[in-house]
């Protein structure tokens, strides 16, 4: 029998080598054989076909007119678009009717507050969903649970089912659109990777999202400015947003809170920074939804370090132990893909120090800020930069975010 390599059969199907390698680990291409961490594929095999379609066939009644589909949206991030009082977040998903929601909200609940392993598990199920709000909300939710349990394999498996939705989404309902506009342009914008070039304006797909999720993509297109370098427009989103009801989301009220304190320390505005974060933790701690905190620690210049760690110590200590198992997973999809060299190997103290430095602040400002000394801020610039071997503090920026 004659055997194909991943990208032969890529080439022949017109799929990408790492989409036919999740074919493979999927047991979805009859007769291909692992040898060490390459594929072989029969020459004959045929190109599997979208699980989604096969059940659809499968079961007619499914296949709904679309009106009925354009309803599919509200399974859209369920709990992100409820709005609930700080401390309700768990009793609201699980006072949600028993199904495919409330699964979807319990895993949403489970992810936020930082128990990945349990996210994945409940999102999982869902990924190959006939209803797409949930399949969205499963793949986006599952995207990042694996990054921070360190399966990058399925974490890009379920990145590609979100860039594959909204590549088919031009055939969908509006509604349907959107949402798939939402989770594609969410799961690149917060792994700093290229915009998808199928997604549509914001202002074409913003107005059809339900309330919540609304707001978390207002939080994506402020992230994505502030990645641009424009920090006041960034805020002044953020800011309009939260003024015109986004508060009583607490999901999307959090992240939008918290891409504010990145602004405002970019500006050098502290006290405004400070603000920001403490509204975010009023929001989060009720809950224990601490695990935005953890992912934007890198991003939020030593805020963490000056407000949360002095008064709630073992919390930070918490929120630390996310950012370094987030972070870890995140460079691991974002360096190879955009080929950037994110700094790795540095503890979470040097990593804000350094972010610091790169933006021009001084020793004596950075200790200020961080309740240290100068010279314990030039311990740990010392040491980042060995690690990083460069001699000089100007060379610091090539290997930050933003």
């Amino acid at each position: 029998m004659e055997y194909l390599t991943a990208r032969q059969a890529a080439e022949k199907w017109d799929l990408s080598p790492r989409t036919v390698q999740q074919l493979c680990v999927q047991g979805r291409i009859s007769g291909a054989l692992k040898f060490g961490k390459s594929w072989a594929i029969p020459a004959d095999a045929e190109k599997p076909g979208d699980p989604r379609r096969v059940h659809q066939q499968e079961n007619p009644a499914s296949v709904q007119p679309a009106p009925n589909r354009v309803l599919e949206i509200g399974m859209l991030m369920p709990l992100m678009n409820t709005p609930f009082p700080p401390g309700r977040c768990r009793e609201t998903a699980e006072a949600m009717a028993a199904g495919p929601q409330r699964d979807i909200a319990l895993a949403e609940y489970h992810y936020f507050s930082g128990q990945p392993e349990q996210a994945a598990l409940e999102a999982k199920s869902y990924l190959a969903s006939s209803h797409m709000g949930l399949q969205l909300s499963a793949c986006l939710i599952y995207t990042y649970a694996n990054l921070s349990l360190g399966r990058i394999q399925q974490a890009r498996f379920a990145l590609e089912e979100l860039n594959a939705s909204l590549t088919a989404a031009g055939e969908q309902s509006p509604q349907l659109q959107a949402a798939s506009a939402f989770a594609a342009a969410a799961g690149a914008v917060l792994l700093h990777l290229p915009l998808p070039r199928e997604l549509p304006e914001l202002q074409d797909f913003l107005p059809l999202l339900p309330p919540g999720p609304r707001a978390f993509a207002l939080y994506v297109y402020a992230h994505y400015l502030y990645l641009q370098g424009e920090y006041g427009q960034s805020i002044g989103v953020v800011e309009a947003t939260l003024s015109m009801g986004a508060a009583q989301y607490p999901i999307p009220a959090i992240y939008l809170h918290l891409v504010a304190v990145m602004d405002s320390m970019s500006l050098k505005q502290m006290e405004r920074a400070k603000a920001h974060l403490l509204s975010a933790w009023e929001l989060a701690r009720p809950d224990d939804l601490i695990e935005g905190f953890g992912e934007h620690h890198g991003l939020l210049g030593g805020m963490l370090e000056s407000v949360i760690k002095p008064g709630w110590p073992e919390d930070f200590r918490r929120i630390i132990d996310i950012t370094y198992r987030f972070s870890a997973g995140w460079r691991r999809v974002h360096n190879p893909e955009t080929g950037h060299d994110v700094a790795d190997d540095l503890t979470t103290t040097e990593f804000a120090v350094c972010m610091l430095a790169a933006r021009g602040w001084t020793n004596e400002e950075i200790g200020k800020h961080m309740n240290t000394s100068p010279n314990t801020v030039k311990r740990h610039l010392s040491s980042a930069m060995k690690k990083l071997g460069i001699d000089h503090r100007h060379d610091l920026k090539q290997y930050m975010l933003r």
